[in-house]
């Protein structure tokens, strides 16, 4: 088994990159919940929370956050300098939505939010779907197909580039900048990995600040020209948080739904789900969604520091400045809250995942990646009866993003 567990003392010896583990980590989660739900890392040095109505207390938890130096200095929570080698990675990092706290966190969350409700991004339907059709026209005919590339990756960097303003021909670059960006969050990048995240985030920003000052003089009717404008208690956002948010939402905005869009295909195939009934009308296909995204989740693990001296109920205690990790994954087959639930049910009802978080930083993209997928899967199956994998796919060597290297489909 990948994970050496001591109950007794909580302790669990897990790497990360052993296959065992990263292919397939509902197994190990299951033992979680059987023998320690809570537990400390050994290798990551902090407190790991696996149980469904932990994580989802403590994303809500308010004595947590996603920064400690609004708090607390370096000098005080002996933390490390900055790495002069990843200053442009963090320069972005700093103005970050998914990184800031209250009053920083909700000022630019207030200017962005209108763009991501329910109502604006139903409006994207009929492009979508669209889309969609457009992009599988042009490999219906060969019989086979590269899921990722073709289609999965396409549908949402062309969606969010958009919505933003961004040129859409653009889309090449913005993957290979977010592909190279998303690395810094894998467990111990490598000093390579992290010069190379930094190449990226600095030409992203050089790329979207020259965008930026073509917006004031030319706006369009697009999210970056409405942040550029928006005032909220008379200010606005400045060049480096417009820069940061572009970053954010364009990474964001693509990055898990392709995971999902690959995880989702590749459990309907394997567990042999009728396409004509877990798509039968918007209810089901909805329900479905939902399913897949609690069963194989694009993004397993969340941190937080801990603003303050705390202590849990269970005697785990923490000092200020503490990291927790928070299973996203892992309560989404909490045996607690779900049925069997290591077993995949479209029509399953009994309540919501944890995929896209919950609390403050729930995922402001979540109306639009939920839309992306009720349009992209069932128009897919749809237009390719008999879809059905050409080879087992092997999964990604990256803990946090679970997804797959590659799909490679058939039909016919």
């Amino acid at each position: 088994m990948p994970a050496a567990i001591e109950s007794a003392r909580r302790h669990v010896s897990l790497d990360v990159n052993d296959p065992v583990f990263y292919s397939n980590p509902l197994d190990t989660y299951a033992r979680f919940h059987a023998e320690c739900p809570a537990f400390y890392w050994e290798e990551r040095g902090q407190w790991y929370f696996a149980g469904y109505d932990r994580v989802n207390g403590l994303l809500r938890d308010r004595r947590f956050g996603r920064q400690i130096l609004h708090v607390a200095t370096r000098e005080e929570l002996g933390m490390a300098e900055p790495k002069p080698h990843v200053k442009d990675f963090d320069r972005l990092e700093e103005h970050s939505l998914l990184e800031l706290e209250p009053p920083a966190h909700t000022r630019l969350r207030t200017l962005v939010n209108r763009a991501f409700v329910s109502r604006q991004i139903e409006q994207l339907k009929p492009e979508i779907e669209a889309l969609c059709h457009r992009l599988i026209d042009g490999f219906e005919k060969d019989g086979e197909v590269e899921l990722l590339k073709t289609y999965a990756e396409i549908v949402p960097v062309t969606v969010i580039a958009r919505m933003l303003g961004v040129p859409v021909e653009m889309a090449p670059k913005l993957l290979d900048w977010s592909h190279r960006m998303v690395k810094m969050y894998m467990f111990n990048p490598s000093y390579e990995t992290e010069l190379d995240v930094n190449q990226a985030s600095a030409d992203f920003a050089g790329y979207l600040k020259e965008l930026v000052d073509w917006k004031r003089d030319n706006p369009a009717d697009d999210l970056l020209t409405h942040m550029i404008v928006t005032e909220k208690d008379g200010e606005r956002l400045s060049d480096d948080e417009l820069v940061s948010t572009a970053v954010l939402l364009l990474n964001a905005g693509h990055e898990a739904t392709v995971h999902q869009v690959g995880n989702a295909v590749n459990t309907l195939l394997k567990t042999g789900s009728d396409p004509a009934t877990v798509f039968a009308d918007d209810a089901t296909t909805e329900k479905t969604i939902e399913e897949t995204m609690r069963f194989a989740a694009p993004l397993h693990v969340f941190q937080r520091y801990a603003l303050s001296d705390i202590e849990l109920e269970d005697g785990i205690t923490l000092k200020k400045g503490d990291k927790i990790g928070l299973l996203l994954a892992a309560a989404n087959v909490d045996p607690a809250k779900f049925t069997d639930p290591l077993t995949f049910r479209p029509n399953r009802n009994e309540g919501p995942h944890l995929s896209f978080g919950a609390g403050l930083h729930f995922c402001i993209g979540a109306p639009l990646a939920r839309l992306e997928l009720r349009q992209s899967l069932p128009i897919l199956f749809e237009r390719l009866p008999g879809l059905r994998l050409k080879e087992e796919p092997k999964v990604k060597d990256s803990y946090h993003f679970h997804g797959l290297e590659r799909l490679d489909l058939v039909w016919g």
